[in-house]
Order: structure tokens, then sequence, then C-alpha cells
């Protein structure tokens, strides 16, 4: 899920092991990165969105409820380790905020910690308690959130600034650092109820709704400027063919945060406004989801192309086909709770099936990778 092969997560037992080991040992945290937060994303939705598949069975919340928990460890131990690295190689920690493509992957510590605080209210409350699951989603939600903010204003204002961008650098990845915000909006459509009646409510909602907004039309403008790249100078290499997935990302996630809102808006906004939120969230719904199958058929058939070739070689760039995959799901969930349609029940379906066997994959190949030390060692950049 990155443009460079330094994108490298780690299983909490390897991270948990270094964090003791020596300082020899211990050189590989030298080249950890922001981008590892992935893994906790790709993870986290595999949790979050078997909690409300439209098709439920026996031992599916219970095995999602797994999921969560591996996704919370790992947020932890990633966090761990993140501390750790500044700690010990500060310069090589600041350096990747200069960097045209690491300093886009910013983006993914706020949305890690947003979706594992999501999937505490959703999941985890069944086994910490209600009370216990509203607190921490209500600091990781925070935090996320105001981290998110930061990387939708300051690393765009880097790329204005500071890098030299390439005719034909423009990537999925750039949607990273923007689409923090729409993820804020989604989980924030979960603590409306839990607030008092009044002001903080409304106040909730409609700040959910500005980020709705930003994020939207910031990924709108981005998913351009990539389309403009594929026309022009073609698809991207092999290596960085997952990054054409990152695109369902912003997708997904606003139909699914639409939806969330819409769904709490009558408990938060006048009358008139909730049934125009709810309107708005099942036109705009439709029509956006309906990009998002295009997008979907386009970056499969590439895939499908670069496998066929005999090119799709695995490296961390995979964990590309999670997350994003992930918010399509919930946004067909969400379309099938406001309009009973079977398609969306469907879609959401065969989406979450195709969503698990690819996690399935790229897990065990990263595990496999960080065990045998290829994934922790410095490569070469890979230009998109």
């Amino acid at each position: 899920m990155t443009a460079i092969a330094t994108f490298r997560p780690a299983t909490p037992r390897h991270l948990l092991g270094e964090l003791g080991q020596t300082a020899t040992q211990r050189r590989s945290l030298r080249h950890f990165a922001p981008n590892w937060f992935a893994a906790v994303m790709g993870t986290g939705i595999v949790a979050n969105a078997a909690a409300t598949l439209p098709l439920q069975f026996p031992g599916l919340r219970g095995a999602a409820t797994v999921v969560w928990a591996l996704a919370a460890l790992l947020l932890v131990v990633l966090s761990a380790a993140w501390v750790v690295h500044w700690t010990r190689y500060p310069e090589q920690a600041r350096s990747h905020k200069d960097h045209p493509v690491m300093a886009h992957f910013y983006g993914a510590p706020p949305m890690a910690l947003v979706t594992v605080g999501g999937g505490t209210l959703v999941l985890g409350r069944e086994v910490i308690g209600l009370d216990a699951a509203l607190a921490i989603d209500w600091v990781l939600w925070s935090l996320g959130t105001a981290l998110g903010l930061l990387t939708a204003v300051a690393i765009p204002y880097r790329m204005f600034t500071h890098h030299h961008i390439e005719p034909d650098a423009a990537f999925g990845g750039w949607l990273m650092p923007v689409v923090p915000p729409m993820v804020s909006a989604a989980m924030g459509a979960l603590l409306v109820p839990y607030l008092p009646q009044g002001q903080l409510r409304l106040t909730m909602i409609l700040l959910c709704l500005a980020m709705f907004g930003l994020s939207l039309i910031a990924a709108l403008v981005t998913a351009t400027m990539v389309w403009s790249r594929l026309v022009h100078y073609g698809v991207p290499q092999s290596g960085m063919v997952a990054t054409l997935w990152l695109v369902l990302g912003p997708l997904g996630q606003s139909v699914t945060a639409a939806g969330l809102l819409a769904n709490v808006g009558p408990s938060a906004l006048p009358e008139l406004y909730a049934k125009g939120l709810t309107v708005f969230s099942v036109i705009f719904g439709v029509v956006t989801w309906g990009f998002a199958m295009m997008w979907l058929a386009l970056a499969a058939a590439v895939t499908v192309k670069t496998a066929r070739a005999g090119e799709l070689r695995f490296n961390l760039t995979w964990w590309g086909f999670t997350f994003p995959l992930g918010t399509c799901i919930t946004g067909s969930t969400v379309l099938y709770g406001h309009t009973g349609a079977d398609i969306f029940a469907v879609a959401a379906v065969v989406l979450y099936v195709g969503l698990v066997s690819a996690w399935a994959v790229v897990a065990t190949k990263t595990i496999h990778g960080v065990l045998i030390g290829p994934l922790l060692r410095p490569a070469g950049s890979v230009r998109p």
C-alpha cells in the first residue's frame, strides 16, 4: 500500500520480540515507517465489515471480535514501535515527511486509530463493556481525527511547497492523507447518539458532515489526477498495481459515512434536515457506489492482467487490496439498510468473501516475509 518497497508491517510477536532484543537485533526498527499502520487498517476493516454484514450466521460475530482484538493488538505494538523509532532514529523518522512518496502515508496511523476505535464500540463492547468501549473509542477517535485533519492540510501543503513532483508521479497513495477525515466522519456517526441532546450532539454531526465534505472534494480532485496519470502514462509498474485499489477507499467510505450520518440525523438535526440527509445519502450513495464498482472492475482487470503475465509478485503494497475493498462492503451494507435492495446485500456478501480471502493471503505472506527477514531490510525506491 505504498509506492516504495519499505512498506513493512510486522506481526505483534515479532515486534514485541524486537523491542526486547539487543541493539544489533533491533536495527530493523530503523526502517519503520507510518505505512506499517495499513496492516491495522486492513485487519480492522475485516472485523468492522463483518459486524453489520447483511448475512449473519453463527460464529461470524465471534470471529469478527477476535479479528478486532488482533487489530487492536497490532495498533498497540506498532504504536510502541513508532515511539521507539522516533526515540532511537529521530533523523530517519523526520525524513519521512520530506519523502515525496512516504509522506503521504502519514494518513495511515490516524485511520488505524479511528478504525480500531469504531470496532471497539461495535464489537469490543461485548468483551469489555459499553462504558470502557465508549471511553476507548472517544480517545482513539479524537486522537485519530486530530491527526487526520493535520495530515489533510500538512501533507498537501508540503506537496505544494517542498516536494518536486514529476508529471507521471500521481498514484493512489496521494489519497492517503486526505481520506482520514472521511473515516472520522463515518466512525463519528457511531458516537453521536452517546452525546447529550442539544448543541453537543448538533456540533458533532455537523463536524462529521464538514469532514465528509473536506475529504470528499479533496479525494475527487486527487482521483482525477490519478485517472489522468493512467490515461497519459499507462498503468503503473507491477509492484504498484495494488495502489490502484486505493481509489476505492474514499468512494466506499463516503457512501458509508453518508449512510451512517443519515441514520443518526433524526436524533441531532431538525426534522427537515434529517429527512434531507437521508435522501441525500441514498442518491449520493447509489451514484458513488456505481462509480466504485466501475473502478473495482478496472483495478481488478489490471491486477489479473499483471498476474497472468507473471509479474504480480508479493510486496507490502498488497495491503491496498484490503481496507479500500472493505469500505465498499460497509457502503453496500448501509445502502441495503436504507433501500432494502437485495443487490446491495448480495454485493456486500460477495465482496466480503473477497476481502477475507485477500486479507488471509496478504497477512500470511506478510508474516512469512517478516519472519524470514526481507521485509525488515531497506530496499530501493520504485516510482509509481
